[in-house]
């Protein structure tokens, strides 16, 4: 089954918006310091690969928004405007925090990670550098997540 796009976790949805951004912010964000230039280079090829399309929930955008903040202006500001903007050009889907917190996965992963093992699909899998959260994701569908450390360092 083709891909139509990826669901990417917070973590990933932080390096794409500050090299979107500027990839000066990847060497002196705080929160990305496990990140190079490289990572975010292969991480948007990934996703034209997959048709362009990046899909998001709303909790794994409120939490890149509060992990960008966290940084100095005028490029927090700029940030800000990023992520506005990928909003408008992602597919968000809703995922009602009851049926998050009804999945098995919540207590160990979290409410935005157990959203999105709600609507991570074969042909919509979850990119991630979280290792529990791709296994909870393989345990559930074996094509449901990539783990995107298995393309770090390609340059």
């Amino acid at each position: 089954m083709p891909l139509s796009g990826y669901f990417i976790d917070a973590n990933l949805l932080v390096l794409l918006v500050a090299g979107n951004t500027g990839t000066h912010i990847i060497t002196r964000h705080k929160r990305l310091k496990q990140f190079t230039v490289g990572d975010y280079r292969r991480l948007r090829e990934l996703i034209f690969d997959a048709g362009g399309v990046v899909y998001v929930t709303p909790n794994t955008l409120t939490e890149a928004s509060n992990l960008l903040r966290n940084y100095g202006e005028p490029d927090k500001t700029r940030l800000s405007n990023t992520l506005a903007t990928l909003i408008n050009e992602s597919q968000e889907v809703v995922v009602y925090s009851a049926d998050a917190v009804a999945n098995a996965a919540y207590q160990r992963l979290g409410l935005a990670d157990a959203a999105l093992l709600e609507v991570i699909s074969a042909d919509r899998p979850l990119l991630t550098v979280d290792a529990p959260l791709v296994i909870e994701a393989q345990r559930l569908q074996a094509d449901a997540a990539v783990n995107f450390n298995e393309f770090r360092g390609w340059e």
